[in-house]
């Protein structure tokens, strides 16, 4: 991990290859250019682009952070008004020896500054960090979703699916328990997230204890259901509640890959946007069947 100091160190508009006064829209496209090509996923191998996708997920931390942009913005402005500073100097300091010792105080006043504003970006960056930036995951997120898209069309695979894999979680909960027995959405997302992207997460506001968890692969989900347990002393019972696996899924068959294929290979932009639709549908669909029994099993 590339350290607070280094980061200082870094032109981090340089290293996503957009000018100061790009909007958070270009530095988040920049990102997303620069990042799919170092990504780890596709250079397994080289260590060095690893350190580069670091080094630009940092960038994008700071960039996309209002008060974190504007402390590096200071110590950015700073440093090039030391440079202009020192390079003047360079060029008088055949000057008497009274102007040189007044620069050199002004300087030193000037100096105390810059630590200051550096102390308070690191302080930024350190929020940063422990906060987790939202923007970095789902930059990263689309990232994973396009190099899937690219491996899916290169291998062939059928990679569009009307139906979502969704598992149904319960636990136990008392009805006045406002922290739902601890089982939040961010502690949902970090228990789910290992497996897999997860696209939703849908905690009943009416009955305690029950939440739906969409994921984007039926893969994450099987993992999820076989693997997970919840919290320790009040572990979650899963269940399949849309998309499991038929069991004979992993059995080769030439003729289905074939016909797979030709199917990708017709379907259009437009189809596209009709199997998003209908994803978002039931999602809908799925809330207000949360809802209806929610209101059966309310007394």
């Amino acid at each position: 991990m590339t350290s607070t100091k280094e980061l200082l160190e870094m032109d981090l508009y340089a290293l996503l290859g957009v000018e100061s006064t790009a909007s958070e829209k270009q530095i988040k496209k920049a990102y997303r250019q620069r990042a799919l090509s170092c990504h780890p996923d596709k250079n397994p191998d080289n260590p060095k682009a690893a350190e580069l996708f670091h080094q630009l997920s940092q960038a994008l931390e700071v960039l996309t952070d209002a008060a974190a942009k504007a402390a590096y913005d200071k110590v950015r402005a700073a440093k090039k008004q030391a440079e202009e500073r020192n390079r003047k100097l360079d060029d008088k300091r055949k000057k008497i020896k009274l102007d040189l010792e007044a620069r050199e105080r002004q300087a030193d006043t000037v100096k105390t500054e810059e630590i200051k504003i550096t102390r308070t970006l690191e302080e930024e960056i350190a929020r940063l960090r422990e906060e987790g930036s939202r923007e970095l995951q789902e930059q990263q997120r689309l990232i994973r979703e396009q190099i899937q898209r690219e491996t899916d069309t290169h291998t062939g695979r059928q990679g569009g699916s009307d139906v979502t894999p969704k598992l149904k979680l319960k636990w136990k909960c008392k009805k006045d328990d406002a922290s739902n027995a601890g089982y939040s959405h961010d502690c949902l997302q970090n228990l789910f997230q290992k497996y897999g992207d997860v696209l939703n997460i849908l905690i009943s506001s009416k009955k305690r204890g029950s939440a739906v968890v969409e994921f984007a692969s039926v893969k994450a989900a099987d993992l999820a259901i076989k693997n997970e347990i919840g919290l320790t002393g009040n572990p979650l019972k899963i269940t399949w509640l849309e998309g499991q696996p038929a069991p004979t899924s992993h059995i080769d068959n030439t003729e289905s890959y074939s016909s797979q294929s030709c199917l990708r290979s017709e379907r259009d932009y437009e189809s596209v946007v009709l199997m998003r639709l209908r994803q978002a549908e039931e999602r809908k669909r799925l809330i207000e069947e949360m809802k209806r029994e929610e209101e059966q099993e309310t007394p």
